[in-house]
Parts: C-alpha cells; sequence; structure tokens
C-alpha cells in the first residue's frame, strides 16, 4: 500500500487510510470487478446482485456516513480524512467510491440545510441504516443542462433564455414538481431519496433555482432503464421523472434567494471528491504497471529494466504525486468553508482525472496486448478513468468556468 510521505499525516489517519485501504481491497474491488463482468445492467440492479451485500457492507463500516456531521451521529470526517478515505475508496473501486459520495448528498443536504426535526426525522435513520435501506442520489444533470450548469461566473447562467428543464411550483403550503433529469444521476435506478436541482424562477435564467429533497417513493416520480455504459459499470445511473410531484415547504432546503452559494459549494465538493477518488485511480494504474514490468520478461529480462520503460514509471508516479498533492490541498480547502473553493476543486477534479486517464493509458501500453484482456485489472481501470473526464462536468467547461472565477477573483484582489 502506498505510504505517505506527508510528515502531518497521524497516527490517527494512518490508521484510517489503512482500515479503508483493507475494505477496498478485500471487498470493494473484487465485487466492482466482478459487477463490471454482467452484460446486461438490469442484472446488476437485481436483489440477486452482488451490488447489495457489497452496499450494505459498505453501511456496515459507516463509510455512507463520512459526510454526516458528528452531531448527528455520522463519522463528520474533515478534509484530510475524507480525502484519505476517497482515495483509498477511488484505488479500489471508483464505481463503489462515487456511489458512497452521492448517497450521502440528501441526507448531507437536510443536515446543512434543514431544521432539526427535519435532521431527526430524515439524517439520523439515514446514519443508523447498515442494510443500505436508504440511498440518496444528487439529481442535477438534465438533457440540456450539464456542464453548463458549473457557468456560475458566466452570463449564460444568468439568460432567462436558458431554463431548467425540472420545475417547481409553489402551491399554498407544498411545491409540485415537473421534469425530468438525465441518465446520468449516479444511483438513480436503485435510489430511495433524492436531492433535486429544480428551476423556480425562470426569468433569473438557471441561477433562479432551488434545492428540493424528495423521496423517490412519492406518487409521480418515475424512473428510467439503468444505463448500458463503458466503465464505472457497478456506478448504476439512470434518470428520474417527476410528474406532479408534491413535496411539503419543508422539503424545499433552498430557494432562489440562497440557490446560487449552495451550488457553489456544492459544485466545490463534487469536484474535490473526484479529484480524490480519481488520485486512487491513477494510484491503481501505476501499481498494477509497476508490478506487471517486474514480473514481464522482454529482451532477456523484466521489462522494468529496460529504460523507457522506467521513465514512464517515473512519470506516472509524478503524476500519481502531484494528483495527491492538489487534490488534497483542494479539499481541505473546501471543507475549510474558505472563498474560492470552487476554482481549487475544479483545478482538482480536471488535473486529476485527466492524469488517471494519462497513467492509465499508459499503463495498458505497458501491458502490450494483456492490456486489452478483461482478465487484467488495468483493462478495467483504463474504461474507469475515460469516463471521468466527462463526469460531474466535461473538463473543457470546467475549465473556461473556472478560469472565469479566477479572472474575477484576481480583479477583486487588484482593487483592494
Amino acid at each position: 500500500m502506498y505510504r505517505d510521505i506527508d510528515s502531518k499525516i497521524s497516527a490517527e489517519h494512518q490508521a484510517l487510510k489503512q482500515s479503508v485501504h483493507v475494505f477496498a481491497r478485500d471487498v470493494l474491488r473484487p465485487a466492482a470487478v466482478g459487477l463490471d463482468k454482467i452484460p446486461e445492467p438490469a442484472d446488476m440492479i437485481a436483489q440477486s446482485s452482488a451490488l447489495w451485500p457489497t452496499l450494505q457492507a459498505c453501511y456496515r463500516e459507516g463509510l455512507h456516513t463520512a459526510l454526516i456531521p458528528r452531531e448527528l451521529g455520522g463519522l463528520g470526517l474533515d478534509g484530510l480524512s475524507l480525502h484519505i478515505a476517497l482515495e483509498e475508496l477511488g484505488w479500489g473501486s471508483a464505481d463503489f467510491a462515487i456511489s458512497l459520495a452521492v448517497t450521502a448528498f440528501p441526507f448531507y443536504s437536510v443536515a446543512m440545510m434543514g431544521d432539526a426535526a427535519l435532521q431527526d426525522e430524515i439524517v439520523r435513520p439515514f446514519v443508523a441504516d447498515r442494510e443500505a435501506r436508504h440511498i440518496g442520489c444528487w439529481a442535477i444533470t438534465e438533457a440540456a443542462h450539464g456542464s453548463d450548469h458549473f457557468l456560475i461566473h458566466a452570463q449564460a447562467f444568468h439568460d432567462a433564455q436558458i431554463r431548467g428543464e425540472t420545475t417547481a411550483q409553489r402551491d399554498g403550503d407544498a411545491w409540485i414538481i415537473n421534469g425530468q433529469k438525465s441518465r446520468w444521476i449516479s444511483n438513480g435506478t436503485i435510489a430511495t431519496h433524492a436531492v433535486v436541482h429544480v428551476a423556480i424562477d425562470p426569468t433569473l435564467g438557471l441561477a433562479g433555482g432551488g434545492v428540493a429533497y424528495i423521496p423517490l417513493d412519492l406518487p409521480g416520480v418515475g424512473k428510467g432503464a439503468p444505463m448500458n455504459k463503458l466503465g464505472q459499470r457497478a456506478l448504476n445511473q439512470g434518470a428520474l421523472i417527476f410528474h406532479n410531484v408534491r413535496i411539503p415547504q419543508r422539503f424545499m432546503l433552498a430557494d432562489v434567494d440562497v440557490y446560487k452559494p449552495v451550488l457553489d459549494g456544492t459544485l466545490a465538493f463534487t469536484n474535490a471528491a473526484m479529484g480524490a477518488i480519481f488520485t486512487g485511480v491513477a494510484r491503481a494504474a501505476f501499481e498494477e504497471a509497476l508490478s506487471y514490468t517486474k514480473n514481464r520478461v522482454q529482451g532477456g529480462k523484466p521489462i522494468c529494466e529496460h529504460q523507457l520503460v522506467q521513465k514512464h514509471l517515473f512519470d506516472m508516479f509524478t503524476q500519481v504525486e502531484t494528483s495527491r498533492a492538489l487534490s488534497r490541498a483542494a479539499m481541505i480547502h473546501c471543507r475549510s468553508g474558505q472563498a474560492g473553493a470552487l476554482a481549487y476543486s475544479t483545478a482538482a477534479k480536471v488535473y486529476c482525472t485527466q492524469a488517471a486517464f494519462e497513467v492509465a493509458d499508459t499503463a495498458l501500453q505497458l501491458f502490450g496486448g494483456n492490456g486489452l484482456n478483461k482478465a487484467f485489472l488495468i483493462e478495467k481501470l483504463f474504461r474507469d478513468a475515460r469516463a471521468s473526464l466527462i463526469e460531474d462536468g466535461s473538463n473543457d467547461v470546467l475549465a473556461l468556468s473556472a478560469a472565469r472565477q479566477l479572472f474575477a477573483d484576481y480583479a477583486l484582489a487588484e482593487e483592494k
């Protein structure tokens, strides 16, 4: 297992790293590899699938509560601890790491924005769950709105001609939800609860949104079929449909007045989490390549003794270490609640996912023909890493979004 060279990593953090690493190695990775081989997505989420005992094992470890504050019974991990856990989970399985991060979203949102009564009603049962009966999802992506949700600092975000497709209309002391979220909703096909981004005031464009907590067993909620996709196949994804779904006023956690800062904070966390998870994927690919090149003999000696291979391995190692440094700093910054977190988190997401793909690509090259063989883990890691370049926002658009924020931040600093 990777040994952290940071002298600031305490014995407690090392113990967390070791514990999550062993769980990821012995439970998550074998399950993800097995699920990856199932051809039909519907069979992956069937009650007889290995998905369910694996999720239950995660819940028994309390991993689903990593984001939930300690005063509500959760682990309440700080930035460094959360990064350590997500990197190890990503090392074992990007699929399950993302699923676990997303499953807490509705309950974490209530913990942060709901009143005490709502927290007791919704958050505490989730924390106490050890059977994966409470599974959350984050419903933001729509057919016409994906990466553009990140363009908070662009005029297009406030353009009234660009409107959210899932709407919320006030009806007395309730809200009526209509619309559809895209097939990219992680956990969408198995989720029991959702935190849903809705359009409240269309005259404000995407800025006129809100955040609603919605139990998915309410009348009018529908789900699409699970997506049959290239990578991260153990992470089920599917559409959510809302037809005159009625929720009480208290389930609208954030309205137009606070939507922008809430969205800013949410996107900062999701990007930081992606950076941490795919640092783990990059490390997994590097370690697979290192092990393989020590044992693969060609030209009369292990290929790790050839200089070109050594240069590739060194470059991969460097990408892993720089990914960790950036993503860890971004997660700590994000969890501390400091200003400007979104730009740093976006940089971490873009850099680390790109690094994960490049490391996996180089590793596959070093494996030669075996890199294309599904019997080798690197083949799955390559597919998983490729998905990350468009996951939680296309890297190209994310870079433009962060650039706009940097322009604004630096202009403000110069004025001072």
